[in-house]
């Protein structure tokens, strides 16, 4: 007998997960309400796609399990997408000062528009998969509080439900997930909120001659002064083109849409470098502005009965703040969880989507403690504020911080972190800890940490007289 399984959602996540069904379904459709874009090109139900997104080293390797018979990574990089060092071809002011950049390269990120990510991974999936996509809006699910067994759709042609063996939720923030489960009758879901109020403008410039290989720069936000965060960063992507990405909260931080006020922006930041740069480059595009920035949370892991044949991934599952670059990694490692227990048990095993819905969380939770131990800092957050614990973290994290921009020991660690290649327990080894208590051994770094001929490239960029 046939097996369909259905997933809601052409993004990221869904396409993912449509890759990990290939495997064991015998027919796979992804439900998807926009006109998907035959290029790499902007699309309406991606609200963050026009603003910077980095797919960290351990996002990156479950893709490249998951796309049978494709690397992910050559795949991007001959599409044009950037590699980037974490150890040596980053320049990042932190609030605790400049990292210095290491011989040694560090895990990988890779930098590109989110439109070329959509496009590369949809093109791989489909070419290497059975897999199909329609257009269709997702009503409701069919089925009981014990078992889902299909999807109501409305299409061009009228409404239809659609039977399915298996159906996975990956459409993203606006999932009506609650709402369709409260229909079956599963009402018992927490959900929470953290919102620092973060504005993102973002403007893409031709990368400048001679610039070609300048780091990806990066000013952070700090958290921990009672003032609204401000941040910066000018990274490379297809195209010959520099993407430069402003993040500000609520209360004076947001930054603006107005190009000559954009200019400014960047020039009050901690350090002006980003001003600096973009200040004799060439604006390519307009600015723009989202606010759809908030960390939310479904504890879909914590339903007393959890309906069989049902996964939620990716946003629909959680969002974070894209300041921190994690909600693509989680995504994908939430995709390898359920190609986990799909090979091990097989499509029909009882239990399968708990397990995998309880599995999935816990990247979830690893980010979320790390976008929003930070986010419950700045004034004006709605939903949060500093307990004891967030304190304790908070301190022995800016300690850890403020040892990383000089020393590779906890550097390397913070960068395992910050990659998701490994859990925030990589911070608690004992080599870690020890780095952390002595302290830098280097002294801070006076500047960016620039090569004599990338300060010539500044040098000749720079328009502002800084």
């Amino acid at each position: 007998m046939s097996r369909r399984a259905v997933v809601i959602g052409a993004g990221l996540a869904g396409m993912l997960a449509a890759a990990a069904l290939s495997a064991v379904a015998d027919e796979v459709v992804v439900l998807d309400r926009d006109d998907l874009p035959e290029g790499p090109e902007h699309r309406k139900g991606l609200p963050q796609g026009r603003h910077a997104h980095l797919l960290m080293a351990g996002g990156l390797a479950p893709m490249e399990d998951l796309v049978p018979g494709v690397s992910m990574r050559k795949h991007l990089l001959a599409a044009g997408a950037h590699e980037i060092p974490l150890g040596s071809g980053m320049v990042a002011l932190t609030p605790e000062g400049w990292f210095r950049r290491w011989r040694h390269p560090g895990p990988r990120m890779l930098t590109c528009t989110r439109a070329l990510l959509d496009w590369a991974v949809r093109g791989a999936v489909l070419d290497s998969t059975g897999v199909v996509i329609r257009k269709a809006r997702v009503l409701e699910l069919t089925g009981s509080r014990q078992r889902v067994t299909g999807v109501r759709l409305s299409t061009a042609a009228g409404e239809e439900d659609l039977a399915a063996d298996f159906v996975v939720d990956a459409s993203g923030r606006g999932s009506r997930i609650v709402p369709w489960l409260a229909g079956l009758g599963v009402h018992d879901v927490r959900e929470k909120t953290v919102d620092a109020g973060l504005v993102n403008a973002t403007r893409l410039y031709r990368t400048p001659e001679g610039a070609e290989r300048f780091p990806l720069t990066m000013v952070q936000a700090d958290p921990y002064q009672g003032r609204p965060g401000r941040s910066g960063m000018v990274l490379p992507i297809e195209g010959d083109r520099w993407m430069v990405s402003l993040a500000g909260t609520r209360g004076g931080g947001e930054p603006p849409s107005d190009p000559d006020a954009f200019l400014r922006y960047t020039l009050d930041l901690p350090d002006p470098i980003v001003g600096r740069l973009i200040s004799g480059a060439q604006p390519l595009t307009d600015i723009h502005v989202s606010r759809s920035t908030s960390n939310h949370r479904r504890y879909l892991e914590k339903v007393r009965s959890w309906p069989e044949r049902l996964v939620v991934l990716g946003d629909a599952l959680a969002t974070f703040n894209p300041a921190y670059g994690q909600g693509m990694s989680v995504a994908a490692l939430g995709a390898r969880e359920l190609d986990t227990e799909l090979r091990r048990s097989g499509l029909d095993a009882p239990g399968l989507a708990r397990r995998v819905q309880r599995r999935a969380a816990r990247p979830v939770e690893a980010a979320w403690t790390m976008a929003v131990s930070q986010d419950v800092w700045y004034p004006g957050t709605r939903g949060g504020s500093p307990r004891i614990a967030d304190r304790l973290i908070t301190a022995y994290t800016r300690r850890m911080i403020r040892t990383a921009t000089g020393s590779y020991p906890a550097a390397s660690a913070l960068w395992d972190v910050m990659s998701m290649t490994t859990g925030p327990t990589r911070l608690l080894r004992p080599s870690t800890v020890l780095a952390t208590l002595s302290g830098p051994p280097l002294p801070a770094a006076v500047g960016a940490p620039l090569t004599e001929d990338e300060r010539a490239v500044l040098r000749r960029l720079d328009r502002t007289g800084r």
